[in-house]
Order: C-alpha cells, then sequence, then structure tokens
C-alpha cells in the first residue's frame, strides 16, 4: 500500500530546504483503526510525511535525474504529541547532504508552531536502468510521474515551470 502523505509545497530553496503541509482527514482509512475512539494519525505516517519532503527536496535539487528516491534509516525519531483529525502538521526538512546515491536530512513536523515529531533520515537515491538497461524507459516514466506530482503539490509555483518541463512526456 501506498501512503501520499503530503498535500501541498510551501516553500523550497533547493539543496537546501523543504517545507511541505498535511491536513488530518477524519477521511483517511487509516483513522478507522488508530484508534476508533480516540483517531490519530499514526506515529510512522509523521515520518512518513517528512521522508516524502525530503524526497521531493532531493528531486528538485537534483533536476529529477533519479527515478527512485526512498527511505533508507530513520535515526532519533521522537514524538511529542498526536495529531488529530482538523490538525495540520507543518513539515519542514534540512538537508545536510545531498550527493548522487544519498542524502541525510533533519526532518521537523509542527503543529501550530509547536514540535509534535523530529528525527534524521537518510535516503537513498537511484535509477533502475542502473542495474539493468532495459528499465530505461521505465526510469522516464516515473521521473514524468514524480514531476507531473511537483506541479499538483504545488512546487512549480515555488520555482517557475522550468524545474518541472525540461522531460519530454513519456511516448
Amino acid at each position: 500500500m501506498r501512503f501520499v502523505c503530503l498535500d501541498r509545497i510551501i516553500e523550497v530553496e533547493p539543496g537546501r530546504r523543504l517545507v511541505a503541509e498535511k491536513c488530518v482527514s477524519l477521511a483517511e482509512e487509516y483513522l478507522a483503526d488508530h484508534f476508533p475512539t480516540f483517531p490519530v494519525m499514526p506515529g510512522v505516517l509523521m515520518l512518513q510525511a517528512m521522508a516524502e519532503a525530503a524526497a521531493w527536496l532531493v528531486h528538485i535539487s537534483t533536476d529529477f535525474a533519479h527515478s527512485l528516491v526512498y527511505l533508507e534509516e530513520v535515526k532519533s525519531a521522537t514524538y511529542k504529541s498526536f495529531l488529530k483529525p482538523g490538525d495540520r502538521l507543518r513539515v519542514e526538512v534540512s538537508a545536510k547532504r545531498i550527493d548522487e546515491s544519498g542524502s541525510d536530512f533533519v526532518g521537523l513536523g509542527l503543529r501550530d508552531g509547536e514540535e509534535v515529531v523530529r528525527a534524521r533520515l537518510a535516503l537513498r537515491h537511484a535509477n533502475l536502468a542502473g542495474r539493468d538497461a532495459r528499465y530505461e524507459e521505465l526510469d522516464r516514466r516515473l521521473i514524468h510521474q514524480a514531476r507531473s506530482r511537483w506541479v499538483l503539490l504545488g512546487g512549480s509555483r515555488l520555482l517557475g515551470s522550468a524545474a518541472v518541463s525540461s522531460v519530454p512526456t513519456p511516448g
């Protein structure tokens, strides 16, 4: 199952920092089980929101060079409060390192200016064609999809359309 935790990109400084937002809604299916009488956003999904924000910073900082940007490790995660329906999670990630194959970040989650979660994240970046050239077309499609999602999240309005227009539509 794939969760898309972020609703909107608010700020971006390529290579340095990204701020995004997640609005917790009672309509989210996981809240039926977590927990029925006290619905709260699971901590692992707060971390997923941070990992997504960090991945977007990698994508935009590397001009979408990698089809895969994924969470490798979480360190020093601390939770200070719950998020319930109606709450808005502001996710801030700061890059400590972004290079060809990996990156490191410090992430912070805030609700109304108060810290809810904090963690250090390590991400990996790769292209499928790096292992097998037959996947080059799939890499192109995945990168195109990422560029399209970036636009939907509002990232292109922050950097202009040039940041997402250089990859042709896969045919």
